[in-house]
């Protein structure tokens, strides 16, 4: 395990202790670093200008998760339901988006929603001779281009459980006298939870942290903590706030996954139970 330790160590370990270093001191006169310390960096990020940034960027990132489940679940499950031989087929579908450059799949997205874009020219071509609606830089477009990008880690992590699941349960529900929705929500749902929190942990983590889409889609009119961060480091030249900035989008990152293990470990512990209580 040394080499790979030795990796993380120097690769991640290293340069988030830097960071957060950084943040301990004050910004100079004209920018750069003042070795002085002083919290007073953190305490402005609990100013409610920042904090209102970070709410706001919770609430996209969340709205981004609930939509990439919704319809990855729906994906993964049909996927799991087809033929055996044809779920590869459909599996390399869902994750060929990966096999293209993130900016460009983003820029795809401006080509589509811009007032001259695809969508635009189709709905003239349907008949619609009014004012063309206003899609791009606006919020719904950065939800839009964090779903679309970070969807294929939703499918992903639900096919793996429901692929898995025994059809039997399913059978056996049905002979009780359950309902479709019934055996869905009281049997496959719940022993599916594990996929769902993970695909949900991967597009929140990756989507409050996002400084791309929101720059590209949104049009700096929606400012993320992302973006904060970029402009404190590279636009403001206050590295010691950017730090902070970073070191808390860090801890709430963290604060996630921890939750999602902690329900990940719940919920095998409930599917152990059920299935002791069902060999028994």
């Amino acid at each position: 395990m040394v080499p790979a330790l030795a990796w993380l160590t120097a690769l991640m370990v290293v340069p988030c202790a830097l960071v957060l270093a950084l943040a301990f001191f004050r910004r100079g006169i004209y920018g750069g670093i003042e070795y002085t310390f002083t919290l007073e960096n953190f305490g402005l990020v609990f100013d409610p200008l920042y904090a209102g940034i970070f709410l706001n960027s919770a609430r996209i990132a969340g709205t981004a998760t609930l939509i990439a489940v919704v319809i990855g679940y729906a994906a993964a499950y049909a996927i799991a339901a087809a033929p055996r031989r044809w779920q590869p087929v459909f599996l390399f579908f869902a994750v060929l988006p990966f096999w293209s450059n993130y900016l460009i799949r983003t820029y795809a997205w401006i080509v589509l929603l811009n007032r001259e874009g695809l969508i635009t020219q189709l709905l003239r071509w349907l008949g619609y001779t009014g004012e063309p609606p206003s899609m791009l830089y606006t919020e719904g477009a950065v939800i839009a281009g964090l779903v679309y990008n970070y969807l294929p880690f939703v499918i992903l992590a639900c096919y793996a459980p429901l692929s898995r699941l025994n059809p039997e349960l399913a059978e056996a529900s049905r002979d009780l006298g359950a309902s479709a929705m019934t055996t869905f929500r009281r049997v496959i749902l719940p022993l599916t939870v594990p996929g769902i929190a993970a695909g949900a942990v991967f597009v929140f983590v990756l989507s409050i942290g996002n400084f791309v889409t929101p720059a590209l889609l949104g049009g700096g009119r929606f400012q993320m903590i992302g973006n904060l961060v970029y402009d404190q480091f590279l636009t403001a030249n206050d590295w010691p706030f950017g730090a902070a900035l970073a070191m808390a989008l860090i801890a709430i990152m963290l604060l996630v996954l921890t939750a999602q293990a902690l329900a990940a470990d719940r919920a095998s512990g409930r599917i152990a139970e059920a299935k002791g209580r069902v060999n028994g």
